[in-house]
């Protein structure tokens, strides 16, 4: 097990240093080529839409066996990357598009891939401390690996990251094959395939998994609400230069850091519903520390919006692995990437609108919605469902709909 966890943390690490370079390099790739910001922000918003498709892309890890895919999308996107090597000059600016496109279809089958194949290469008690670290090396990669991307793209152009971002999907592919999985429980049987919407029924049928995947996407849309919030904040409340807003991200990344080395050790003393809380808590509580006239006050604010956030997704995640049935955690763990993710392509534009009425307005909105949101599941009784991070995982959808 400590092998599996080992190669789950390395592949964690290739991959978010492969896909963050690779992020910031293709913006200002797009921006080069063609002098536009609108057409470089576009680049983004195709790594992000791929995940409305999650209930979909997710049910194609339950037709087919999951490590073969994960591996052969790893390949795929090795492939896929190095045709940028074609790019030379505003005319192939299409294709820089496309892969962005391919990358965010390759983070919805892997993410749930790696949800759905986890339970399968660890043990129940070792998940949150593996997802939690997992989540810490991510975000550690996100520290380092848009300057690594940023300074070989000034060096040498984008075909340099093109060649660094195609051998970390490669290099995945190989750990994939390594990992040891356990042998397949009786529910994962392929003669059954239930619709695209059981998966929505899964995830809907206990509360554990229903409140904690709310809880995410709560903070998480929230973030979104008041990126534009943080700016304003920032450059006009504060009247510090533009430059800060790097010291802040920096901030926040360490206390993500922080956050996923200490969730495990929560979630192994506490329920996922209860980190949920706490860490959606934390980050409400963020913003409302943002809104002082105090730019200390806005570095820890942002430390401790990079610890909630961490708690309050990993909850969800595990939750996710804990309490679906082995044979529909591709299908549930992408709907539930859709429920946690989406949302937020709605809110950031909102909250561009909402910092007309200046910066506070919405961090203070947004912390009052986190607030009630965690007080409404907080009230709850715990009686209405069973602490099942300890619980055996149903067989069938039914069957957990039963005991939920």
């Amino acid at each position: 097990m400590r092998r599996n966890a080992a190669l789950f943390v390395t592949i964690s690490l290739l991959s978010g240093f492969g896909g963050s370079a690779m992020a910031l390099v293709s913006g200002i790739w797009i921006l080069d080529l063609t002098g536009s910001t609108g057409l470089a922000a576009l680049a983004g918003l195709c790594v992000y839409a791929p995940v409305l498709a999650g209930p979909w892309l997710g049910g194609l890890l339950d037709r087919a066996p999951r490590r073969p895919l994960v591996i052969a999308v790893n390949l795929a996107l090795a492939a896929v990357l190095l045709s940028l090597l074609t790019v030379r000059g505003p005319a192939q600016t299409w294709l820089i598009f496309a892969v962005s496109c391919a990358y965010g279809v390759s983070y919805v089958l892997i993410d749930a891939g790696e949800t759905a194949l986890l339970p399968s290469a660890l043990s129940p008690a070792e998940l949150g401390d593996v997802n939690g670290w997992r989540s810490s090396a991510q975000e550690g990669t996100k520290l380092v690996a848009p300057l690594a991307g940023a300074g070989l793209y000034a060096w040498h152009g984008g075909h340099a990251v093109v060649v660094l971002s195609a051998v970390m999907p490669a290099l995945v592919a190989v750990l994939y094959a390594a990992v040891r999985l356990g042998p397949p429980p009786p529910d994962a049987s392929p003669q059954r395939r239930p619709g695209l919407r059981a998966g929505l029924a899964v995830l809907l049928a206990r509360r554990t998994t229903r409140v904690t995947v709310a809880l995410a996407a709560v903070a998480i849309a929230m973030s979104g609400f008041t990126t534009a919030a943080s700016y304003a904040i920032v450059t006009t409340e504060l009247g510090l230069p533009t430059t800060f807003l790097g010291v802040l991200l920096s901030t926040q990344g360490a206390g993500s850091v922080v956050g996923g080395l200490v969730v495990g050790r929560l979630l192994a003393r506490w329920s996922p519903v209860t980190v949920g809380v706490a860490g959606t808590t934390l980050f409400a509580v963020s913003c409302l520390v943002r809104c002082l006239p105090w730019w200390p006050g806005t570095v820890v604010a942002s430390v401790v919006a990079g610890v909630g956030l961490p708690w309050a997704l990993v909850a969800a995640v595990t939750a996710v692995q804990t309490c679906t049935p082995t044979a529909m955690l591709g299908r549930v763990a992408g709907t539930a990437n859709t429920a946690m993710f989406g949302p937020v392509a709605l809110a950031i534009p909102l909250g561009s609108l909402a910092v007309g009425l200046g910066g506070r307005p919405p961090l203070v909105v947004a912390a009052a919605i986190g607030l009630a949101s965690a007080a409404s599941v907080a009230r709850r009784p715990r009686s209405v469902d069973p602490d099942v991070a300890r619980a055996p995982t149903p067989s069938t959808p039914e069957q957990a709909g039963r005991r939920a």
